[in-house]
């Protein structure tokens, strides 16, 4: 059994991950559904309570109970890899990286995320507050806005040759870029 988790440990090879997303598709035919995605399930979770807001009075078991059942799978996958399957390495970062992060002010300590960034203490700075609140709205926004988040849209929504996942896709490339190269400066300088 330690020799199957110790092969389990660590990032899987994009030829075994990448097919394994990909068949997600296929499956979803299979089981008679088309919808995918992550950012519908909040709607969803919060329509499994009673509510007067029409948007969320409708039938979620139908629409969305193996949704939220996926989502449970991911937290639940989520769990144990982080328990069962955890690599006790640090995480590598290319030298490139390291040099424009520490040019940032961001020190490279083997954590997955910069803890200057991404913790508790650094929630009550201004610079962790714009990141972790102001971020984390304008995501949960644009995928509304956009009618779903990467996963339905690149996923999906490309699969099924659908225009506006094209145009979403593009979009949330283009965004990413212009955040990280126009935004994220102005942020770190805070």
């Amino acid at each position: 059994m330690e020799l199957i988790l110790a092969a389990l440990r660590g990032p899987w090879p994009w030829y075994v991950a990448g097919p394994l997303i990909g068949l997600t598709v296929p499956l979803l035919l299979f089981l008679g559904s088309k919808r995918f995605g992550l950012s519908s399930n909040l709607r969803h979770m919060c329509a499994v309570l009673p509510s007067r807001n029409s948007y969320l009075r409708y039938d979620w078991r139908r629409e969305g109970g193996w949704n939220l059942l996926m989502y449970a799978g991911i937290a639940l996958g989520g769990l144990l890899a982080g328990v069962l399957l955890a690599d006790p390495a640090p995480v590598e970062v290319a030298d490139s990286t390291a040099v424009a992060l520490a040019r940032a002010g961001l020190e490279v300590d083997g954590a997955l995320a910069p803890q200057e960034l991404f913790s508790w203490s650094s929630l009550f700075t201004v610079r962790g507050l714009t990141v972790m609140v102001l971020g984390g709205f304008l995501v949960g926004f644009g995928a509304r806005w956009a009618s779903g988040c990467t996963s339905g849209h690149a996923i999906t929504g490309l699969a099924e040759l659908q225009w506006q996942s094209l145009l979403a896709v593009a979009g949330f490339f283009i965004g990413g870029l212009l955040a990280t190269h126009l935004l994220l400066p102005l942020v770190l300088a805070l």
